[in-house]
């Protein structure tokens, strides 16, 4: 039986998180350093077999522009269960706790996903972003065409139109 617990980045051992880090590299075809930091210094859900870290999942603030308001958001990263727990609803699980976290806390969620992922969410009441999506760039805002069809939000506080344009702010690496 597996357990899921919520605890902010500054309270994990380093042990813990350099576990979480190897779990996420050993799963993830392409997994950098810059993917890493996009999850940390918000909330993570981790899950344990035992004391044995099989799951992982992270949530930090992000701002995500939506027609003309800027928004916080409970930006989801890092969702990973290990090969040999995977089916067993971890990442629901993770997912649920991270859900209550966006629902008292952000205006909205949102996350990247491939199609296995969306099996995950969807049910959870993440709904796919239809309309264009933008980065606000050192260079200023540029059109983000690869990522339209891998953003996911969770309606929250604010009501959202799902086809019109969706801005993030920049960061290093993947921007989405």
């Amino acid at each position: 039986m597996y357990e899921v617990r919520v605890d902010p980045t500054s309270s994990l051992d380093p042990a813990v998180l350099e576990a979480a880090k190897a779990l996420c590299a050993a799963e993830y075809v392409s997994f950098t350093d810059d993917d890493w930091d996009h999850g940390l210094g918000g909330l993570h859900a981790i899950a344990w077999d035992g004391d044995r870290l099989v799951g992982h999942a992270a949530v930090a603030q992000r701002r995500l522009i939506h027609q003309g308001r800027a928004l916080r958001c409970g930006y989801v990263e890092n969702v990973v269960v290990r090969s040999s727990h995977r089916r067993q609803r971890m990442a629901t699980a993770m997912m649920i706790e991270l859900g209550t976290v966006i629902a008292h806390a952000y205006d909205m969620g949102g996350l990247a996903a491939g199609p296995d992922g969306a099996a995950v969410y969807q049910p959870l009441g993440w709904r796919k972003w239809l309309g264009p999506t933008f980065a606000l760039t050192p260079d200023g805002v540029v059109r983000t065409p690869d990522d339209d069809a891998e953003i996911y939000v969770l309606p929250g506080r604010v009501e959202l139109d799902l086809s019109a344009a969706l801005t993030c702010d920049w960061r290093d690496g993947d921007v989405w």
